[in-house]
């Protein structure tokens, strides 16, 4: 049994693990790495920074990322160029502009919105009292009617 296990186990292709190592000469350059790829969004996931993402594109954002801190590039001009090359999808805080606007008030327009749809609706309207709104002829029938319902 032990022998059939160890040539399974053989012939299964072996897992590999992709690890990424950059290695930096510079501190501050690999703690900017580090926030840039916090910051930068993998355009090809589903709401995933490109540190967290397997995709390629992700793996080939990083190695970019990479490159251009070590040609001395900083973090807005990164930024920049992710930009300009992926839109400002690939940002998860975009800058507030006209085509964002949306993402930005959107969560305080529903907030308001839907505040304004439960005070109108929990809002209480006056009971009219039913002495005020039934005629003298109206108060007897009904007088007649629970007599009748108690005589019952």
């Amino acid at each position: 049994m032990r022998i059939l296990m160890l040539a399974a186990m053989l012939w299964l292709p072996a897992a590999h693990a992709a690890i990424d190592v950059y290695h930096f000469d510079d501190p501050k350059k690999e703690e900017t790495f580090r926030e840039l790829l916090k910051e930068l969004r993998c355009p090809k996931c589903q709401n995933q920074d490109i540190a967290d993402s397997n995709a390629e594109l992700a793996k080939d954002l990083r190695e970019k990322t990479y490159q251009m801190l070590q040609e001395g590039s900083s973090k807005e001009e990164v930024v920049d160029y992710m930009v300009a090359r992926y839109g400002n999808f690939i940002l998860y805080k975009p800058p507030f502009m006209a085509s964002t606007l949306i993402l930005w008030a959107g969560p305080v327009l529903v907030l308001l919105i839907g505040l304004v749809v439960v005070l109108v609706r929990t809002r209480k309207k006056p009971a009219l009292a039913a002495d005020e709104t039934l005629s003298e002829e109206e108060k007897q029938r009904l007088k007649r009617l629970l007599n009748k319902n108690k005589e019952s």
